[in-house]
């Protein structure tokens, strides 16, 4: 799953960037959305936080479709979510859960709560290629692009999802987006002072206590605040062990008059989960649907001086569940500055500061006692008593895992200029992440416990008193962009027209630390920049009061991940494992990974009269040095794959009528046909040396259904509300080689509220039920999408696809109360 944690130093930090949110004195109003209620309360509109150059798909319950739909008039496509709709949701679950009935999306969670996270992909892009942003900072992971949406805000604080489906914002702060982008914006404070308590209990144990309280407008007429607090928990579908989740939010608002504020927010996260298992389709057919990690400790052996004893090494599916915890904490600090300079220009500044530490993947590992770093041999040679016996010859049950720690601090800047027909953006972002990824090991008691499930303390060390490694990475990501658009008005504003560019650029700083990790025994440095410029275009024409059409067309980015740069996976050494050098004396690769770029184009018409709403979308998407990153459980290791060339076609559809007597009906329809163009040389024959081929030309990518279907039915008086809605989601491909297929799903939902009449102090008491996966369906999804093979081809191995299960049905009840 993920990554890393120290916190100790966050309260010097955090107080100086809360110093800074207060000095902010610049900034910029583009088409403010600011809502001003929390989820169940507030009062939705179509206005977003983003410019009115896009259009807009927002659910709000109350517009047409339950609010999956409303009229645009924007030319590119994106999809909103607003508090009204997520309030309906169940309390714990995160943010890829409430995208899932949009044509465009392949949404899936590893359970049905939402705590332990999911999986996402959109016209067949992956997470790690869409550009992921909350309240404007971007928290796609600075290494890998990975986005971990169970980590970011509580839902109940959250007032709009958006996300834009070909074309990355022009003003997005993104360097490894080619898929669009993703974000979350907040809940201002309350201009009421009120206190909220909501409860949710449920199967599998589920638990989540969230409060919240709002001061209301302070004496000055001019600020307010809030602060929530949250606690969830619920056991796994599947085996022992459960997720535990802290979780506290804290925002301001100033505004000194309707053009110019300040706002913002710190966001606080600590979550300790125990990993749901991963299996291959021969591990399924072995252990079962419900088979998971070992729920003993097979123990220590007794140790004999002078004799190699080794502690029982089960398969990586029966590791101790205990030893699969995955701990990670992290704060988003962030303050936004609007100000208006004169009638016709405004700006905005905004600053932020994200940080967090935690480990990712199993901690289980057999380790030899005569396998540490010989600083002088650069050998794994050295000599470790790890049990007191006396002697060097055992192999130990330790707890080891990747750990991260990421200090990431940066600025978005803007200018907005209306002149006649015109109005232009303009601005810059800059950010400096340090990305720090090593693998320490603490001992493990007799009942399977690790000293410290965050591998801070109690850290073994080599012979030489320097710390165990498994890797040791220091991943420093200097990234800007400049960006400009000039959206035109045309024929009194039945058409308009969007002229954009941005120029993102990327340095990346990668320093591999002697370790005990594969081809890593030797400290080396690799430099790299990457750098486009990428276009957009986008326009829309009003044929009549009811019917429009739109296009658009850009140009994305991303940039290489970090672990390109590894000895476990692309670095050139010779035969004693030190790092090859050019003529220049620099380390090299042995495949220089490019960036990935695509051209995304989509075409659309919409109808939106007083009764319907309607659309329709075809979109063309075509890659250029394809990255495809793949996982491995086992081996804890990831691996990145240029696919070359990659053509997406597809089109999408939605209708939704306008409530009547309280009915209200939503449909989506979405197709997608991706095609990969080239072969891939995979290595060398080992017995021949001739390169190994794998024949992908004309193979559909992974990870992408051809179908998708939506559909929802609800029906809402003033104080009650029920609705049903299915997905379906086709059969899609688990290899690039099209060697091994998902079977299609269908997914049913129900979820009812009722809220009862006031009573004295208590406001708006509201019961609510949440029902998932009501019939019990079984399915798959691949954890990665970008596994090669599952069946040899020629000389080239097999390579196992490891999947993610579906969830049994799971039931849960909220209560909830205003005083």
């Amino acid at each position: 799953m993920k990554k890393s944690g120290q916190f100790s130093p966050l309260p010097s930090r955090l107080s100086m960037l809360a110093v800074a949110c207060q000095l902010v004195c610049l900034g910029m109003s583009a088409s403010a959305y600011a809502q001003t209620a929390p989820a169940a309360e507030a009062k939705q509109n179509a206005e977003s936080t983003e410019k009115d150059d896009v259009k807009r798909v927002t659910i709000t319950g109350k517009k047409v479709g339950m609010g999956l739909m409303v009229q645009e008039s924007a030319p590119k496509a994106r999809s909103t979510i607003t508090a009204e709709e997520l309030s309906k949701q169940r309390p714990t679950g995160n943010a890829y859960q409430a995208l899932e009935l949009l044509p465009a999306v392949n949404s899936y969670n590893y359970d049905a709560t939402g705590l332990f996270g999911g999986g996402l992909t959109l016209r067949g892009f992956n997470s790690d290629q869409i550009g992921a942003t909350i309240n404007g900072v971007p928290v796609n992971d600075s290494g890998s692009f990975s986005v971990y949406p169970q980590e970011f805000v509580d839902p109940e604080n959250t007032c709009s999802q958006f996300v834009t489906q070909g074309s990355t914002d022009v003003d997005s702060p993104q360097i490894g987006a080619t898929g669009g982008n993703f974000g979350i914006t907040t809940c201002d404070p309350l201009k009421e002072r009120n206190f909220r308590i909501m409860q949710t209990v449920g199967g599998l144990h589920l638990s989540k206590t969230y409060g919240r309280f709002d001061t209301g407008l302070l004496s000055d007429n001019m600020s307010r605040f809030f602060i929530s607090a949250s606690h969830a928990q619920a056991d796994k579908w599947k085996g022992e062990g459960g997720a535990k989740r802290d979780h506290m939010d804290l925002g301001f608002r100033i505004d000194f008059d309707r053009f110019n504020s300040i706002n913002g927010t710190i966001l606080y996260n600590r979550a300790i989960n125990q990993n749901i298992s991963t299996f291959n389709l021969a591990d399924l057919a072995k252990h079962g649907y419900y088979y998971d990690y070992s729920p003993t400790f097979q123990g220590h052996v007794t140790p004999t001086k002078g004799k190699a004893d080794n502690d029982p090494n089960p398969a990586f599916a029966d590791a101790y569940y205990q030893l699969t915890k995955n701990p990670f904490q992290n704060v988003i600090a962030s303050a936004t500055g609007k100000f208006r300079l004169n009638e016709d220009t405004d700006i905005k500044i905004l600053p932020y500061f994200w940080y967090g530490y935690g480990t990712g993947s199993n901690q289980q590992r057999l380790q030899a006692e005569n396998a540490f770093l010989d600083p002088v041999t650069h050998k794994n040679t050295a000599g470790v008593d790890l049990n007191g016996d006396g002697d060097t010859l055992d192999k130990v049950i330790v707890a080891n895992s990747s750990v991260t720690r990421t200090n990431r601090p940066g600025l978005t800047a803007s200018l907005i200029r209306r002149y006649e027909n015109h109005e232009i953006l303009g601005g810059f972002w800059f950010e400096r992440a340090t990305h720090e990824q090593f693998g320490p090991m603490v001992p493990v008691d007799a009942a399977g416990n690790a000293e410290d499930i965050w591998l801070r303390n109690g850290r073994i060390t080599r012979p030489d008193g320097t710390p165990f490694q498994s890797r040791d990475w220091k991943t420093v990501s200097t990234a800007y962009q400049f960006f400009l658009q000039d959206t035109i008005s045309l024929l009194n504003d039945k058409l308009s027209v969007n002229l954009g560019v941005r120029a993102p650029t990327m340095k990346r700083d990668f320093t591999n630390y002697a370790n005990e990790g594969s081809n890593s025994a030797y400290t080396y440095n690799i430099k790299r920049n990457y750098s486009e410029v990428l276009p957009q275009l986008g326009g829309r024409y009003q044929i009549d009061t009811y019917n429009q059409v739109f296009a658009s067309l850009a140009k994305n980015m991303k940039a290489p991940p970090n672990f390109v740069y590894s000895g476990t996976n692309n670095l050139a050494v010779d035969a004693t494992g030190k790092p090859k050098l050019d003529a220049q004396g620099n380390v090299y690769l042995n495949n220089e990974v490019k960036a990935e770029t695509s051209y995304n184009l989509d075409l659309g018409y919409r109808h939106q009269s007083d009764k319907l709403t309607a659309q329709a979308t075809i979109y063309s998407v075509d890659f250029k040095n394809r990255q495809a990153t793949a996982y491995d459980p086992v081996t804890q290791t990831s691996s990145l794959a240029n696919v070359g060339k990659v053509k997406t076609q597809g089109f999408e559809l939605e209708a939704g009528n306008t409530p009547v007597n309280g009915w209200s009906f939503y449909s989506s329809l979405g197709y997608s046909k991706s095609e990969i163009k080239d072969n891939l040389i995979v290595g060398k024959d080992p017995k021949t040396g001739a390169p190994q081929v794998l024949p992908l030309a004309g193979k559909e990518m992974a990870l992408t259904p051809q179908w998708k279907f939506g559909l929802s039915a609800q029906y809402e008086t003033g104080v009650w509300y029920t609705r049903l809605k299915t997905k379906y989601t086709s059969g899609q491909q688990a290899t690039l080689m099209n060697d091994e297929f998902v079977p299609s799903y269908i997914l049913t939902d129900l979820d009812a509220g009722y809220q009862f009449p006031n009573s004295g102090w208590l406001k708006k008491p509201t019961i609510r039920l949440n029902v998932s996966n009501i019939f019990n369906e079984q399915y798959r999804n691949p954890s990665s999408q970008s596994v090669l093979n599952a069946q040899p081809v020629g000389s080239v191995t097999a390579k196992s696809v490891f999947y993610y299960l579906g969830a049994p049905r799971l039931v849960t009840v909220t209560l909830q109360a205003d005083f």
